[in-house]
């Protein structure tokens, strides 16, 4: 699933099936459904260029996105990883806390 794209000289992210908004229309749970997606499926990204994206706006905050969204699909096993550890611990201690009542 491609979740930013570049055309006509505009940045865009994904907003659901085949519909993107612009980059300078990105919410905040816009884009925690972005990083949702990136830690669920595999995505896919224009990578940034600032050749083909004329609009500034759009250039820093696509910038900045698509660095945050590569890292943590780079990331993303460890990132997984890491929270079941800590779901781990934490599940282990509500059963040894549940054994002891």
């Amino acid at each position: 699933m491609k979740l930013l794209k570049t055309e006509e000289s505009k940045g865009y992210f994904y907003v659901s099936d085949e519909e993107y908004l612009p980059m300078d229309k990105l919410s905040k749970s816009a884009l925690l459904k972005l990083v949702d997606l990136t830690l669920e499926i595999d995505i896919e990204m224009d990578e940034y260029d600032e050749n083909k994206i004329k609009h500034q706006a759009h250039q820093v905050i696509y910038k900045s996105v698509f660095n945050k969204l590569k890292s943590l699909d780079d990331r993303k096993q460890e990132f997984i990883d890491e929270s079941e550890r800590m779901f781990l611990a934490e599940h282990e201690k509500y059963q040894a806390d549940l054994q002891g009542e």
